[in-house]
C-alpha cells in the first residue's frame, strides 16, 4: 500500500509488533471529545489500496478498555478506489472528556480481501431450518 502525507506532521501507519494484524494509525489533530459525543479525527493521510482489497478501520482495545473510546462505525471500510483523507470517527462512551494530541494512536487498519458478489433478483429463496428467525432465534447460550 502507498500512503500519501497530506500535511507535514502526518505519520505513516505502523505495525506495533512483527505479527500484528492491524497497523496503528495516528491523529493529525488536537481535540477533545466530550463524554457521550463523537468526532471525526484527521489523520493527514490518504492511501492507495490494491484493487480487490479494503482497509478496515477498527478500534484500539486499549482506548476502549481504559477510556470507553471506540470507532463509531466499526469496522469502517476504506474502499480501494478512495483517495481522500482517512478520517476516523471516534465516540467517547466514557464519563470524562477524552483528549487527543497529534501523534496519538487512535485506531488500527487491517488489510482485508473484498469480494463483490453477483446480484440477482429472486422470486423465491431456498428454505433453511432457521428460516426467518433472527435476533436471538437460535437460542440464548
Amino acid at each position: 500500500m502507498r500512503f500519501k502525507k497530506l500535511t507535514e506532521n502526518a505519520q505513516l501507519p505502523s505495525y506495533a509488533t512483527p505479527e500484528a494484524a492491524g497497523m496503528d494509525i495516528r491523529s493529525n489533530a488536537e481535540m477533545v471529545i466530550g463524554a457521550g459525543l463523537y468526532a471525526m479525527v484527521s489523520t493527514g493521510l490518504s492511501v492507495e489500496i490494491p484493487a480487490g482489497y479494503e482497509l478496515q478501520v477498527r478500534p484500539r482495545s486499549g482506548l476502549a478498555a481504559k477510556f470507553g473510546v471506540t470507532v463509531l462505525n466499526a469496522p469502517g471500510t476504506i474502499d480501494s478506489d478512495y483517495r481522500g483523507e482517512i478520517k476516523v470517527i471516534l465516540v467517547n462512551h466514557g464519563k470524562q472528556p477524552f483528549e487527543i494530541k497529534i501523534g496519538d494512536r487512535i485506531a488500527q487498519l487491517v488489510l482485508a480481501r473484498a469480494l463483490q458478489g453477483k446480484i440477482e433478483e429472486a422470486v423465491e429463496l431456498t428454505t433453511t431450518q432457521r428460516g426467518e428467525g433472527g435476533f436471538g432465534s437460535t437460542g440464548v447460550s
